[in-house]
């Protein structure tokens, strides 16, 4: 049966290539803390259960450390050049794009058949993990696709890889160090501790003010912890499940899905969400870093407004 750990080996054995390839590159004056960082991350991903929690803090302390200090930076590593990429993009045009169209598919339709045809019986994927490592498994196929048909050098998806990941930086890890906080924010209480707040702010059987108030916070978590799967765990436990669903019989179904959505709200105004707000900006070389955000944030606030006006009206019919 493959598992969820074959993907991690998976990711972690590409960040060990990123560590290498990094290492090795002489026209890097950050070269060693690349290698350094995104060998933690290797390390992480491959040995993970094994060092443990203390192993896996003291991971963490040292990628903060490294990107904290600025020890690591952009890398201008060779792949193709740019004769060659000028060259297919005048004879192939946007399909181009349809090897990034492999991954996608695999994974949708991938997904259907192992669910809805006898293909699932046989038990290849691990028990409701099956999406994840069809996306995976995307990834090998639309690398597959790329060499067959383009035939670009054989290090070639790596050192673009490499270029890519040293582009965006810290900031690619961090959705995962956010919604690992979210659950420790939910184990130390501070749901319960909000939920206390907000009943004894709220007078009891104001379904409304509690709808907003949900709203709010999963917005505000999210813009303070820059994911909306960070914050979820803890506005869950204080007003969603409690209050919303338990208390006021909501559907959860709404309630979770459109807080969900609520928070993203929170995304776009935010730049804790690095990696959706401030990467573009760098890597589109934006004169203004939160011009991303400057121009999210119309869309944002009304967005929020009809999240919570869906959840009210469609969650207590």
């Amino acid at each position: 049966m493959i598992t969820l750990h074959w993907l991690y080996a998976l990711a972690g054995s590409m960040f060990a290539a990123f560590a290498l390839l990094s290492a090795l590159d002489g026209g890097n004056p950050k070269r060693f803390g690349n290698a350094a960082f995104w060998g933690l991350m290797a390390l992480s991903l491959l040995g993970g259960d094994w060092i443990g929690d203390f192993g896996n803090g003291l991971l963490v302390l040292g990628l903060a450390g490294l990107a904290g200090f600025g020890f690591i930076g952009r890398s201008h590593p060779p792949t193709t050049s740019e004769v060659e990429r000028q060259s297919w993009s005048e004879r192939l045009g946007n399909k181009l794009f349809l090897p990034a169209l492999v991954i996608p598919a695999t994974a949708l339709f991938g997904t259907l058949l192992y669910n809805y045809t006898p293909l699932g019986d046989y038990g290849l994927f691990e028990e409701k993990r099956e999406t994840y490592m069809l996306l995976g498994l995307g990834v090998l196929l639309a690398l597959a696709t790329i060499f067959a048909w383009l035939r670009p050098p054989a290090i070639a998806p790596l050192q673009e890889g490499r270029r890519l990941i040293d582009a965006i930086g810290w900031a690619a890890v961090l959705p995962q160090m956010l919604a690992a906080l979210g659950v420790l924010f939910a184990a130390a209480g501070v749901g319960t501790i909000i939920g206390q707040l907000t009943q004894a702010i709220i007078p009891e059987g104001s379904v409304f003010l509690t709808v907003v108030v949900f709203g709010l916070g999963m917005a505000m978590f999210t813009i303070i912890m820059g994911n909306a799967f960070a914050a979820f765990p803890v506005m869950a436990a204080a007003i969603g499940v409690p209050l919303l669903i338990q208390g006021y019989d909501g559907n959860p179904a709404v309630v979770g899905a459109v807080g969900m959505l609520a928070g993203f709200c929170g995304t776009l105004m935010t730049p804790m969400a690095a990696n959706f707000n401030l990467v573009p900006a760098a890597l589109l070389e934006l004169k203004d870093q939160y011009g991303v955000i400057r121009a999210q944030i119309a869309t944002a606030l009304p967005m929020l407004v009809v999240n919570i006006l869906i959840i009210y009206f469609a969650a207590f019919r």
